[in-house]
């Protein structure tokens, strides 16, 4: 089926759906939104911090590509361009909302939490379980309460490993200017962090 599309050959399984899909043909865009709804839903989930909102922009997410499959451009990672269509969209739902403040609520105070707490280790007991389940929700809100444009490329950079390049084609920004967001956003959650460990 693949091998149809004239000059698909050096193409990505991706980019041939795409073209595939571009033409009509309804089970290859099935199959594209087989390939990324779980991980279009992670981003948002990750950046919005709500289900549903994040359901609802996977759903924009596919009905966006679907309409505009005829500007999708073949020799663009397609992955680029449907992770940047996901995150625009993330990034309007977090300009309108009004700012929260999660950060404030009720912390219990944690002597001798660091930031090696989070990584797993083989000896694990319920005790050091609600100390990381509780260290982790702490991360979350700190990731929770960043500007949007920091939390953004932390998101990407972090929860959905991308590399700079990959953000930068992602949000179409220079290098440079990504690592700068990554750097301001870093310091911004270890303030943030140090004050409630």
């Amino acid at each position: 089926m693949l091998g149809l599309v004239c000059g698909s050959e050096g193409f990505t399984l991706e980019t041939r759906l795409a073209l595939l899909a571009r033409k009509g043909d309804q089970r290859a865009f099935a199959e594209i939104v087989e390939l990324y709804k779980d991980k279009i839903f992670h981003l948002a989930y990750r950046m919005l911090s709500n289900r549903h909102e994040a359901e609802d922009v996977v759903q924009d997410t596919f009905l966006r590509v679907y309409k505009n499959l005829d500007r999708y451009d073949e020799n663009q990672k397609f992955s680029t361009w449907i992770y940047r269509i996901g995150t625009n969209l993330c990034i309007d739902r977090l300009r309108k909302r009004k700012p929260t403040y999660s950060l404030d609520a009720e912390m219990n105070d944690q002597e001798g939490v660091d930031g090696y707490s989070i990584l797993p280790s083989d000896d694990r007991t319920p005790e050091s379980e609600l100390l990381l389940s509780e260290t982790q929700q702490l991360i979350r809100q700190a990731i929770e309460s960043l500007p949007a444009k920091y939390k953004t490329v932390m998101v990407l950079r972090y929860l959905q490993e991308l590399s700079l390049q990959e953000i930068s084609d992602v949000l179409d920004m220079p290098v440079t200017t990504i690592k700068t967001r990554v750097h301001r956003g870093r310091e911004y959650l270890r303030k943030k962090l140090e004050r409630k460990l």
